[in-house]
């Protein structure tokens, strides 16, 4: 385009042509005579506010075009390449996935601001750092990590490795990709194997040249134990066992029963109905992913609707938790208090909201008794 047309783009008010004056600009600066110029001070000053000025009014689709411009240029101005990743994701995608520019520092603020489809796209962007790594794993997002799992490039030490095989317990969602990363060792291999599939355990046992006959009996053993609740030579123990050694015995229990995939919300009324009230605790605790003083802090309140809560974060139906409130009770001198009426106001913990906002809204109020 002529320095001509340039100039008659800059004059015109019509969004049309401020947004052909937009690309056009990319274009001169993209060109390969333009070289390091492009990144001297006063013209990135200069593009910065040209491009803000003229990216705040473009529609959707001419931002979706500059982005991918952008995407992998190593003279955009900063602050439009930070705009543009907090943008609708279909917006930002070839951004947080190719950009030179975002730094260490970007990527961790978007990963506190933006969504979680931004956050999945910084989790699979290629040779993302440590300290990237680590605002992931310490977010906790199955979906993200999920995509950390899936990126083999990622920077993650022998650490991160094993604190993934442990998360992928609890998220199933973990453990294929884990299965496959470059980075799995023999030994995490041998954790992994005893809470995957069928077929991800003959991969494990066929890369790493497992024992699976040995793993196998390992694992059946674990979920016998589980099945019959405790083991048969530990029922001496348990009658004399302080409280504290009881709540670890216990803890290893529902380990185990998490591990082999046999830990159900049912679980929990069969838990109340043997009188075992702390490994109600304990399992509610692992199933929600709750801190269990919260759970014990929530039976020993006056208020049953936070029981409601946790309950209904673990997929427990509302008819089943008159029932588990009563046992609760039973077992725990009436706590939690309040009478039948409070009995009555805790079934609204049950409507129809997600289990994902009923666990959210039961770590909140905890925070508070």
């Amino acid at each position: 385009m002529s320095s001509e047309s340039l100039l008659d783009l800059a004059k015109s008010r019509a969004p049309a042509d401020r947004e052909r004056l937009l690309l056009a600009i990319v274009d001169l600066c993209d060109t390969p005579h333009a070289g390091e110029a492009m990144q001297a001070e006063p013209i990135q000053a200069l593009l910065s506010s040209i491009f803000m000025s003229l990216v705040v009014e473009a529609e959707r689709d001419i931002r979706k075009r500059l982005a991918e411009k952008l995407a992998t240029a190593d003279w955009a101005p900063p602050a439009l390449v930070n705009v543009l990743a907090l943008d609708d994701i279909e917006i930002a995608r070839p951004i947080i996935a190719d950009s030179p520019l975002l730094r260490d520092v970007d990527l961790v603020r978007l990963l506190v601001e933006a969504t979680i489809e931004h956050q999945i796209e910084i989790a699979r962007r290629p040779k993302i750092s440590q300290n990237v790594v680590s605002a992931i794993l310490h977010q906790a997002e199955p979906a993200v990590l999920t995509a950390l799992a899936g990126n083999p490039t990622a920077e993650l030490s022998p650490r991160d490795m094993a604190e993934l095989v442990e998360m992928s317990r609890q998220i199933a969602a973990l453990r294929t990709p884990l299965s496959r990363h470059p980075r799995l060792t023999s030994d995490l291999a041998e954790r992994l194997y005893l809470w995957v599939g069928q077929a991800l355990r003959r991969s494990l046992a066929e890369r790493f040249r497992l024992d699976s006959d040995a793993l196998d009996r390992v694992m059946a053993a674990a979920v016998a134990e589980a099945h019959a609740g405790v083991p048969r030579d530990s029922q001496s123990m348990v009658v004399l066992a302080r409280d504290g050694e009881r709540e670890e015995m216990e803890r290893r229990l529902i380990d185990k029963l998490h591990a082999a995939g046999q830990l159900r919300p049912g679980y929990l009324v069969r838990a109340l109905r043997e009188g075992r009230l702390t490994l109600f605790i304990t399992a509610l605790s692992m199933l929600g992913r709750f801190e269990p003083d919260h759970i014990r802090r929530a039976i020993d309140s006056d208020r049953p609707e936070l029981l409601g809560l946790a309950c209904a974060a673990v997929g427990i139906d509302r008819s089943a938790f008159p029932t588990i409130l009563e046992l609760v009770r039973s077992l725990n001198d009436g706590m939690p208090g309040g009478g039948a009426e409070s009995a009555r106001r805790a079934s609204g913990a049950f409507a129809p909201v997600t289990p994902t906002v009923a666990g959210a809204a039961f770590r909140q109020a905890a925070k508070s008794l």
